[in-house]
């Protein structure tokens, strides 16, 4: 679950980041400046027809053990690729 510093005049939500909450476990994980400082999963899907979440989008965040938790009962593993530069 991630926050965003709010426009006190327009009540508009502005860019900056103030916080990021781990959906499963409930931790707050570090953001300073607007930065997310550790390592989390973000998804963000939009469910379409066939589903009964049609028209739906869905939003959470994950912290790096809880990710690590869900993917350990997978029944066909995650595929995983080696990045030779980060950015």
């Amino acid at each position: 679950m991630r926050t965003y510093l709010i426009d006190k005049e327009t009540a508009a939500r502005e860019n900056k980041l103030t916080a990021v909450i781990c959906n499963c476990c409930n931790r707050n994980l570090l953001v300073e400046n607007g930065i997310l400082k550790e390592e989390c999963i973000h998804i963000s899907h939009d469910f379409g027809y066939f589903s009964e979440k049609d028209g739906e989008t869905h939003l959470f965040d994950l912290c790096e053990d809880c990710y690590a938790k869900i993917i350990a009962g997978f029944q066909n593993p995650v595929e995983r690729k080696l990045q030779r530069e980060l950015l």
